[in-house]
Order: structure tokens, then C-alpha cells, then sequence
């Protein structure tokens, strides 16, 4: 399909606001913060729709993503969101939160710069006791030592009775991370993805 000109200037502009392009923003995220940032590439439509499936949309209030990068997963969730509900969107990487806040005009959107570890006091700010999911892409056998485990410490304290934890990971090491914590976890495999990506639904019933 091709382009108008009208349309390249527009994302020529966005693009000079925002500080570069998507794909721009998240390689430079991966070269800042490796230890940070899942992978070079971003997830997959497949991986996504595969990730949400379960998620009550009805009745969620409160989205919490770990890691939203350049909102690969942010643009789906918001489109699934009830009008009245509100996604707080976390990431150590002021370059992404920025990016996000420029580039989605959705009041629903909190784009936080901070640590998933802080969840509970991040989302205490802003007037919420728990969370109905967290949704999170960041390597946890690659963060430094404690703070995997306490980042899943924090997060089951964060999700209401009934809410869970969405992790998708290229390394299954991350239920070692989570078991403790959760009555119940569902595991599943989306291929369709570079590189293929273990998919975790961790359950508080």
C-alpha cells in the first residue's frame, strides 16, 4: 500500500518528537539496558493474542506491564480495555515511557519511569490497591541477583484474589521465579514468534 506524502510527514514529525521510530527506540532500549529488555525484536501479534486470551477484559480495572518497551503489547491491551479502566505501563528506561506518553493520546495510559520491585507503591500513587493482571516481558534469568525474586514477591502481593500474572519469556527459569507465590500456573508455547517464547498464566485464586 503506498504512502501519501501528507502521511510520511506526519510520521516524520512524530518520529523527531518522540526521538525516532519504534524499531529506533527499541534497539537503542536493548543497547542501554540489555539486562532489561527481552529481545531485539518485538513480540509477535501471535504471541500477543495467544498472551490476552485469558484475561477477563469485563471486569479489569487495573493493567500493570512490566517492560512495555515501544508498546508492542500496550496498543493491543488498550484496545481491549473497558473505557473507565487504566494501564500503568513500568519501565526502568525513561527513553520507552516517554516514547509511550508521546505516542499513545490515551488518558487510560500511565507510562511510568521505575522498578517493577516498587509495583505496589507505583500503583498506591495513583490511587489503586491491586491490580486485576500484570503483564510482564522482562527477563527474569537475566536480572541481577534478588531482584527476580522479589519483583515476583511484589507482584502477588500487588493482583487481586483472582487476578494473575502474565509472563511470556524466552527461558522457562521463570517459574522457578513464580511458583512460590502462585496458587496455580498455566503454561503454554507460541512458536510464531522470534525467538519462540515460553507463555506462564500465573493464577491467585
Amino acid at each position: 500500500m503506498s504512502v501519501s506524502m501528507k502521511e510520511a510527514r506526519g510520521e516524520e514529525t512524530f518520529g523527531r518528537r518522540s526521538g525516532g521510530g519504534p524499531l529506533w527506540q527499541f534497539l537503542r532500549g536493548f543497547i542501554k539496558h540489555p539486562v532489561m529488555v527481552g529481545s531485539v525484536i518485538p513480540s509477535s501479534k501471535m504471541l500477543i493474542d495467544k498472551m490476552l486470551d485469558p484475561v477477563d477484559w469485563a471486569n479489569c480495572k487495573l493493567f500493570v506491564e512490566y517492560g512495555p518497551g515501544v508498546g508492542t503489547f500496550t496498543e493491543h491491551v488498550l484496545e481491549r480495555m473497558a473505557p473507565d479502566a487504566t494501564l500503568i505501563a513500568i519501565d526502568t528506561n525513561a527513553d520507552f515511557t516517554h516514547y509511550l506518553n508521546a505516542k499513545f493520546a490515551d488518558s487510560r495510559l500511565d507510562a511510568v519511569t521505575g522498578s517493577a520491585a516498587n509495583v505496589r507503591k507505583i500503583m498506591k500513587d495513583r490511587g489503586f490497591d491491586n491490580a486485576d493482571y500484570i503483564l510482564s516481558g522482562i527477563p527474569f534469568s537475566t536480572l541481577p541477583a534478588g531482584l527476580g525474586p522479589k519483583i515476583a514477591a511484589e507482584t502477588s502481593e500487588a493482583i487481586r484474589p483472582g487476578g494473575a500474572f502474565l509472563v511470556y519469556q524466552f527461558s522457562p527459569k521463570v517459574r522457578d521465579f513464580i511458583a512460590p507465590h502462585f496458587d496455580r500456573i498455566d503454561r503454554g508455547f507460541e512458536w510464531r514468534n522470534i525467538p519462540p517464547a515460553q507463555l506462564f498464566w500465573a493464577w491467585k485464586d
